[in-house]
């Protein structure tokens, strides 16, 4: 059994990645139906949360269905790192993740995110500083390093160990690696196989399905792996990779029926979640991934994302589920 500090997180389990603009309450819901083991909101930034600002207070809010859940936070100042952990310690999540992987330009240009690995010693004196304000674990999530010079994980790994963090996922590529450049598992698998490790490792990159997670599992030894671009439009895939864990067999995808049910379930979380002119909106990024395949369904999609109307959204599902049950 995998443990983060004191928390039992599965045999080998499947983690969402936090993701920005994706992994709000809604999409976590549909992602727990389908066995996701550990979820984290979207990263909060640490300057937004202190100062109250309302978008980053609202990414605190999860349900007592998504747990074990992490609330993660990013920034460059220490203190106000310090500040952010205890006010999201406040909204009482399982685990306080810090996000050391984000690649964005505006965040890097700050040393928040992936920016601060051109700056290790800060680094890790800024995870010391969080271990110390919290009484929740501990987690990060980074990078192999800040470039293809610097891949500097495995020292990375061993020195946030040593200052407390109770689990580590590594993202294999380096901040200014392409999402399309093959994630580097090899070094994942040494900070696993590293003997000076003694917490959980996770690996993320390029999980797109159960046959990429039994080779990532097989071949490099990981605690769990988390899912980032795999799961859009896909939250079967948690299922999926367990199911072919445990058999050896592939659960067959998702026919029309199941697909119209469960983006019915995502819309339906996303209007109460955030009401229903914006529930709607946000809604509109996930249907193209929902029914990616599908022939001729753009006339639809065109509906979809034009739509103000729930009810209306409704019909136009059904009537989907209707004409492609049909083909």
């Amino acid at each position: 059994m995998v443990k983060i500090d004191h928390i039992e997180v599965g045999e080998f389990p499947i983690l969402l990645a936090p993701m920005e603009d994706v992994s709000d309450p809604p999409f976590r819901y549909v992602c727990k139906m389908m066995g996701a083991d550990i979820m984290y909101t979207e990263f909060i930034s640490s300057e937004g949360l202190i100062r109250d600002a309302a978008k980053s207070v609202k990414k605190l809010d999860f349900t007592e269905f998504e747990r074990p859940i992490g609330i993660q936070i990013f920034g460059h100042n220490i203190e106000s790192m310090i500040k952010a952990a205890q006010y999201a310690e406040q909204a009482n999540p399982d685990i306080i993740d810090i996000n050391y992987g984000c690649p964005v330009r505006k965040v890097v240009a700050k040393g928040a995110g992936s920016g601060i690995l051109n700056d290790i010693p800060k680094m890790v004196k800024m995870t010391e500083a969080v271990v110390k304000a919290t009484r929740l674990p501990v987690t990060v999530k980074t990078r192999l390093g800040y470039d293809n010079e610097h891949k500097e994980i495995v020292d990375i790994a061993e020195r946030l160990q040593d200052v407390g963090i109770k689990a580590l996922t590594i993202h294999g590529r380096t901040r200014t690696m392409r999402p399309r450049e093959k994630a580097e598992w090899e070094l994942i698998g040494e900070v696993k196989n590293n003997p000076r490790m003694h917490i959980p490792i996770f690996g993320n990159g390029d999980v797109f399905d159960a046959q990429s997670a039994k080779y990532f599992k097989d071949n490099f030894g990981v605690d769990g792996l988390m899912v980032a671009r795999g799961s859009y439009g896909n939250p079967w895939i948690f299922k999926e990779i367990k199911h072919y864990l445990n058999t050896g067999e592939l659960l067959e995808k998702p026919n029309i029926k199941e697909r119209i049910q469960i983006c019915k379930i995502h819309l339906k979380k996303s209007v109460e979640w955030k009401g229903e002119r914006t529930g709607l909106l946000e809604m509109r990024k996930h249907y193209s991934d929902y029914f990616k395949g599908y022939v001729n369904f753009k006339p639809y999609r065109m509906q979809l994302v034009h739509l103000e109307s729930y009810e209306e959204i409704l019909k136009v599902l059904d009537e989907v589920e209707k004409v492609y049950a049909e083909d």
